[in-house]
């Protein structure tokens, strides 16, 4: 069955978008819950700080490591929030950890290789053999659509992982989710959790889900770096993973700027061609780009959509001019597939026909041979020859 696209009242979110709802006045759970943010005083964000400052107390108190606590970053503007933060305005000595999954954009490195010139921190960069990178990048996005879940997996198991090797009890996240999709609530004080990583960062795959592929063989070895700590090394060190955003005021529009003036910190040279933004994503060339398509092809929304809704959120930006620069985008076939397809070894025609098959029926429909969906500007526009299969075409068709 064929399901009309609802769309927030206040921002441009699709209610297909992840763990989004949208109430019987049309507006989505994540304007609420900024909503909610924005109106906190500042005794609320005071009393927050106060806790912050008791928790490090606290971890410092105890703590044998020669850190004092661990922050995972990727060098970009939040990262190097965070690093400002801890560095700066605490005094703390961490060891910031990168994981690196390879095609950075060359802004994206040099930010990431500035941070331990100017936060006087130790720097550890972990990066997966570039072989192997390749055959993940295959075989996930056969399995799942997502050829950057080594990223996701990367990111949320390689810090905690040296956590309990260095024996550091605190790591130092940026956002809460909050502002993606309105998960969270001021009241919750959201801690980094194998559930989270395993459910929304890895999307319900681990490590061991991925030697069967036929072609592209792994092995336990080239995936010992995916491999979560046990239950008794975790406790052990007692690592524990907060939000900063929990804590202090969250916003990276106004961060970013302070990030540029203080530390130089650069954002994207050239417009990426699926989002209007350049201080996002600049350390995986794909993920505004074929990585967000993907996205676009399975839920009928992309990167601009998820810009456009947290600037509108901020008031830097009209819901009018939000819908333009998501008819714009979102629909956009980016050049850097052409560079992906050619990382790993695939024809254009094996990409495409994959793709259809994680299209959601609740968003996309066949007609005269091309793939359909509703927008958000009130028509349904077509986007595309279809690729799927004949058996399979039966699911999209309308009667």
């Amino acid at each position: 069955m064929i399901h009309k696209m609802t769309y927030c009242k206040k921002c441009v979110y699709p209610q297909i978008s992840v763990n989004l709802y949208v109430d019987d006045d049309g507006v989505c759970s994540a304007c609420e819950s900024a909503q909610q943010f924005e109106e906190l005083s500042q005794d609320f964000w005071d009393i927050r700080k106060r806790k912050f400052e008791k928790i490090i107390e606290d971890t410092l108190r105890n703590n044998t490591s020669n850190y004092d606590c661990l922050i995972p970053v990727s060098g970009g503007k939040d990262s190097y929030y965070q690093a400002h933060v801890i560095v700066k305005e605490y005094g703390l000595k961490p060891l910031l950890m990168t994981y690196h999954g390879n095609n950075y954009l060359p802004e994206g490195d040099y930010n990431r290789d500035r941070m331990r010139h100017v936060f006087d921190a130790d720097h550890i960069v972990y990066g997966p053999s570039i072989e192997v990178l390749k055959k993940l990048n295959r075989i996930c996005f056969k399995k799942m659509g997502d050829m950057n879940w080594q990223n996701h997996c990367g990111i949320f198991t390689a810090p905690i992982k040296l956590a309990t090797m260095f024996n550091i009890p605190l790591m130092i996240w940026g956002e809460t989710a909050w502002d993606i999709s309105g998960m969270f609530d001021p009241d919750d004080f959201v801690e980094f959790s194998a559930r989270v990583r395993h459910e929304h960062g890895l999307r319900g795959f681990e490590w061991y889900d991925l030697l069967d592929d036929p072609t592209d063989n792994l092995s336990e070895k080239d995936l010992i770096w995916a491999k979560y700590p046990t239950d008794e090394e975790i406790l052990r060190v007692g690592v524990k993973g907060l939000y900063i955003g929990n804590f202090f005021k969250w916003a990276p529009n106004e961060n970013t700027e302070k990030m540029k003036e203080l530390y130089g910190w650069q954002p994207a040279a050239k417009p990426f061609e699926r989002t209007y933004r350049t201080m996002s994503n600049l350390d995986d060339r794909y993920e505004n780009g074929v990585h967000d398509l993907l996205k676009f092809i399975k839920f009928g929304y992309g990167r601009a959509s998820d810009h456009a809704s947290k600037d509108i959120r901020a008031n830097l930006m009209s819901r009018e001019d939000g819908i333009k620069m998501v008819r714009k985008y979102d629909h956009v076939v980016s050049s850097d597939l052409y560079y992906w397809l050619d990382y790993v070894e695939m024809s254009e025609d094996e990409f495409w026909r994959t793709a259809d098959t994680f299209r959601d029926s609740r968003v996309w429909w066949i007609k005269d041979g091309e793939w359909w969906k509703d927008n958000i500007w009130g028509e349904a526009s077509p986007y595309g020859k279809v690729y799927l299969p004949i058996e399979q075409q039966k699911n999209y068709l309308i009667d």
